[in-house]
């Protein structure tokens, strides 16, 4: 179930990341091709204040996926819809505050960023700011929905919501060329309407009854806003570690250049490129930190481990597989944006292939320390994060040019992707003893972390029968716990009513092939079970029958009960049980 989960959110997650790269590489490729080298420039310069409100939304973005994806692997609603609630809040505050200074200081913001106080370039950077900030509502709301979707299994409209995006872009951006003649202001427009055009699909699912969260005036909290921004800082030190590099990077190839643009051009350009081609890496994270985030919360430390070990054997491959395409496809991707004659493209092929080699090991980086923020070493992955984007590749590319040159500034990226590999191997094997892949090591899970395993009994149930034997099992299972027959009989009951009516009636309600797990697990002075299964959402917790004779299976199970969750998260039924136990005598 959980290498099916993946493959579908993983999926979803790199196409979304592409294909919102691809926006912006669309956007530099048409205002260079059709709006001239000034128009080319505002909109470079323009990037820093635009990537501001971006910072903001991936932190909102990342701290949902860490505080959301907690409530609902604790089987809490309130907590969700206070995430959710105090998310949409904070957006739109933040956005609207920002749309308004920008179009009252768009002339002083374009002086302040660089383009001097008139002329063609004043002008069009001044008109581009004002375009695109009427679309910070849109684009930062599209950032912070994004995980939700994810979290509620609309894989399928995440995707129709980010197609619509690009194609809406691209037309409007076309219409602004060759009918409107709208300039910069038309270009940047274009982009704040698609964003909007987003939003508006993603709307389906929000304002439907079936959305799983919902908004309320009254779940807007000052904590979960705060806990919200604390637990994205990893995403805003990555922010802040690319500005760093570029930074020094361009300072770097300036000084290898002679001074001149050359190289700070293909580096331009190799970069853009490079952006597109990190959706894999983008993507592996995402899907990391959501996963792990429900699943620590749940104490599943075996669904952490499968869920890390796929995630860095596919972000591998795939990282493989882009690396490749980038390596047989330079020279005809750079020359999208450079001339074969420029001396620019004859640097920035062989550097683009050079990037290329360090997608394998930023995949797995990705993977590892996202997991490392779910549950709960936010500050690792903040160190990891600063290594990674900053420190080491900015040490390797002053070490290695020293020796090779431009081509030993190319070879930055890799080499930082490497070293920070090593880096997180070591100190993998420092904390925990064992080498990086024994035992789930990689994890860095503290030793006290959910039930050992003696403690723990997880069964795959496909039939009527499975379930009969499944709660059998698990009757034998508590009474060489040392709990008592009654309660024994009570939790083989449970599993015997729940597993029996997803069989029933939630197998045979499509044509497609469904899983159901049940896990059983000892926590000393109380009893968890856990049902998962990919089935269509049905919630028994809060189920009315249309009949009082009806379901009386499942109203037993719930007055055998102290407590019953239920959430349908990521396209999942999880149905989350606790009876009161009893300590071992072993223990007690």
């Amino acid at each position: 179930m959980i290498r099916k989960l993946i493959r579908r959110m993983l999926i979803a997650q790199v196409f979304s990341a592409l294909t919102v790269s691809l926006c912006l590489l669309i956007d530099s490729v048409m205002i260079s091709r059709f709006l001239g080298s000034h128009a080319i420039a505002a909109y470079g310069l323009s990037n820093p204040l635009l990537l501001a409100i971006g910072a903001i939304g991936t932190l909102l973005a990342a701290g949902i996926q860490v505080v959301c994806g907690k409530a609902l692997g604790c089987g809490s609603r309130e907590d969700a819809d206070a995430c959710y609630s105090s998310s949409l809040a904070v957006t739109a505050a933040v956005s609207l505050a920002f749309t308004a200074v920008v179009l009252l200081f768009s002339s002083p913001l374009a002086v302040l960023l660089g383009a001097g106080r008139d002329g063609t370039l004043f002008e069009s950077t001044r008109d581009y700011l004002a375009g695109f900030s009427i679309g910070a509502p849109g684009s930062m709301g599209a950032l912070v929905l994004i995980p939700f979707l994810q979290m509620a299994g609309q894989s399928g409209l995440l995707i129709a919501a980010v197609l619509t995006m690009t194609v809406t872009d691209v037309a409007l951006d076309l219409l602004n060329v060759f009918v409107f003649n709208g300039g910069m202001f038309g270009m940047g427009l274009a982009s704040a309407l698609s964003y909007y055009a987003a939003m508006a699909v993603a709307g389906i699912y929000f304002f439907s009854k079936k959305c799983t969260f919902r908004f309320s005036r009254k779940s807007v909290k000052r904590p979960v806003i705060a806990e919200l921004f604390r637990r994205g800082i990893p995403a805003g030190v990555n922010m802040i570690a690319s500005v760093i590099l570029i930074f020094v990077m361009n300072r770097l190839l300036t000084a290898l250049d002679g001074g001149h643009s050359v190289a700070v051009a293909a580096y331009t350009v190799v970069m853009s490129i490079g952006n597109a081609a990190n959706c894999i890496t983008t993507g592996t994270g995402g899907v990391s930190l959501t996963l792990c985030g429900i699943f620590f919360h749940e104490e599943d430390r075996s669904a952490l481990r499968e869920t890390v070990r796929r995630l860095c054997g596919w972000g591998a491959a795939l990282g493989f597989g882009m690396g490749l395409f980038l390596l047989v496809c330079a020279p005809f991707l750079v020359n999208v944006f450079l001339p074969r004659s420029e001396l620019p493209y004859r640097y920035a092929v062989p550097a683009l292939r050079l990037f290329a080699a360090g997608l394998v090991p930023c995949c797995v980086n990705n993977a590892l320390k996202y997991a490392w923020q779910a549950s709960g070493r936010s500050g690792l992955t903040e160190l990891f994060s600063l290594l990674e984007g900053a420190l080491f590749p900015i040490l390797a590319g002053f070490v290695l040019s020293r020796f090779s040159g431009l081509t030993g500034a190319w070879m930055a990226f890799a080499a930082g992707e490497l070293l920070t590999l090593l880096a997180a191997g070591v100190l993998i094997c420092r904390l925990s003893g064992k080498l990086p892949w024994k035992d789930g090591a990689y994890l860095l899970l503290k030793k006290d972390f959910g039930v050992t395993p003696d403690r723990i009994l997880e069964t795959k149930v496909s039939s009527v029968e499975e379930a009969t034997a499944a709660s059998r099992a698990a009757e034998q299972f508590c009474l060489s716990r040392g709990q008592d027959p009654r309660i024994s009989s009570h939790i083989a009951l449970c599993i015997e009513e729940i597993a029996g009516n997803v069989i029933l009636h939630g197998f045979p309600a499509d044509a497609k092939d469904h899983h159901l797990s049940v896990l059983v697990m000892d926590k000393g002075d109380q009893w968890v079970l856990r049902f998962r299964d990919d089935c269509r959402a049905f919630d028994p917790v809060h189920f009315v029958p249309p009949e009082p004779e009806q379901a009386l299976g499942i109203r037993l199970v719930l007055s055998m009960t102290e407590e019953a969750h239920y959430t349908y998260s990521l396209n999942l039924n999880n149905l989350v049980l606790k009876l009161p136990g009893q300590e071992s005598p072993a223990e007690a």
